[in-house]
């Protein structure tokens, strides 16, 4: 590696801020330091996130840097490929992120109430954070450079919210007039072999039942680049005034769904020897039928939309209570040595799947003792009962006159990305304060939670 200043006109490039500099990385070893602003890589502008990554996955690059006095910096780079160079810039994407122009009759967000922070009434549909985050997108604000860029730079998985095949249908759902017509960009990327996983948000009498078995046999013929499909229902909020008229589904819906679901997967696990099509595990809740084996799941492709996340938690901590042996012994006061009283809270959904986790801690560990206490979504409406949309305070008001015993344990999933703050913008602190107990947070699977039950961390 080698640097030297030179001295250069200013250029009508975009230029990106560095924002952190990764201790003992390449860019650290370089003197970048934040606050410098990355103008081309290899002589090419940087457009966007897409391009960095591209771009600096060559064994060779030529860096132009601008420090913040205004000199620039022309760096030689040899490194391994692929090594990442350890920068981050201001912005995630190294541009704007992009809104949804979709109007979706089952949106979300537009389900919130007012008065939450402005971040959370933000619609993306943005297709550089289906590559980064996973993040579904519609393929309406997609255009033909975008394609060609994930084309060109081979950028999987790139995850697609289809809803239904059928084009006019789609339009009425997105409430937008070229949905239809946007269903052909998968075919470009089906033939260019860029990997893909699909969702369908299903609304009752809308786009389940034979339009469900139309939008699947439509999506088989894009196996194996679309790699996975997963069938969750629409979430429904208390906050629906002027909104499209939606129900819930009932069991027998549940069932109805789950039987074109399985048929399907044993078609198509006799065909090509994969399930491909999946339902969340809200269907079988619902349904009030057992979860599928591990196996059905084709390695869990889909646990951010909650398929198979019920099932692999089982399967871990199983998993881990085999790792650990049975090491309580009896203390002076005939108390057990790790004796612990703890808490979990969690949501509706997942509250008697922990509360069966923990009697078979209990069965190896029996001097721990701990209640799952299932807190109802005041908030959004008790339709919703994923933990992940819980928020401080109804946490706060259901948990408070509670004896929550030494500890309380709440999954990272109730806390935004990256912060120490449920949606309602309370933090973990303020909550510790009002409950008045220490809260751990855990991270969601199931060798995190059974060590952090027990108190063994190895």
């Amino acid at each position: 590696m080698k640097k030297k200043a030179s001295e250069k006109k200013e250029k009508k490039t975009k230029i990106h801020e560095i924002e952190t500099v990764r201790e003992g990385s390449i860019a650290w070893e370089l003197e970048l330091s934040p606050g410098d602003q990355l103008i081309s890589i290899n002589g090419q502008a940087v457009e966007d996130i897409f391009d960095y990554q591209y771009l600096t996955h060559e064994e060779y690059l030529e860096l132009l840097v601008r420090k913040p006095d205004g000199e620039e910096w022309e760096l030689e780079i040899e490194k391994e490929y692929g090594e990442d160079l350890g920068l981050e810039f201001a912005s995630g994407l190294m541009d704007e992120y992009r809104s949804c122009r979709n109007r979706c009759i089952f949106c979300f967000i537009d389900q919130m109430p007012e008065g939450m922070r402005d971040t959370l009434y933000f619609k993306d549909d943005d297709s550089r954070l289906s590559f980064l985050q996973g993040n579904y997108v519609t393929l309406t604000n997609m255009d033909e450079e975008d394609v060609e860029r994930i084309i060109r730079y081979h950028l999987s998985p790139i995850n697609i919210s289809f809803h239904t095949t059928n084009p006019e249908l789609r339009c009425r759902m997105l409430n937008n007039r070229f949905a239809g017509e946007a269903l052909k960009k998968v075919d470009r990327l089906f033939q260019a072999g860029i990997v893909m996983n699909g969702q369908i948000v299903l609304c009752k009498g809308i786009n389940d039942g034979e339009e469900l078995k139309r939008s699947i046999e439509d999506l088989t013929r894009y196996v194996p680049q679309l790699e996975s499909l997963s069938v969750v229902p629409v979430g429904l909020t208390r906050h629906r005034e002027g909104l499209y008229p939606l129900v819930p589904f009932t069991r027998q819906d549940a069932r109805e769904v789950l039987e074109i679901i399985h048929g399907w997967q044993k078609r198509l696990f006799q065909e090509q020897g994969t399930h491909f099509v999946h339902a969340s595990d809200e269907w079988y809740i619902l349904a009030g039928e057992e979860l599928p084996g591990e196996e059905t799941y084709d390695g869990y492709l889909q646990l951010e939309n909650g398929v198979g996340m019920l099932r692999l938690l089982e399967e871990e901590v199983e998993t881990t209570l085999q790792e650990l042996s049975l090491a309580s012994c009896q203390t002076k006061d005939g108390r057990a040595e790790g004796a612990r009283r703890l808490s979990i809270a969690t949501g509706l959904l997942a509250a008697p799947y922990l509360a069966k986790h923990m009697e078979r801690i209990r069965e190896q560990f029996p001097y721990i003792e701990v209640q799952v206490i299932p807190v109802r979504n005041a908030f959004f409406g008790e339709q919703i009962t994923v933990a992940g949309l819980l928020t401080g305070q109804d946490l706060a008001a259901q948990l408070r006159d509670r004896d929550l015993g030494e500890e309380l344990l709440l999954s990272q999933h109730l806390l935004r990305r990256g912060e120490d703050v449920f949606l309602d913008d309370m933090t973990v602190e303020q909550l510790q304060k009002t409950l008045q107990v220490p809260i751990t947070i855990v991270k969601s699977d199931g060798k995190a939670l059974v060590r952090a039950v027990t108190g063994k961390k190895s």
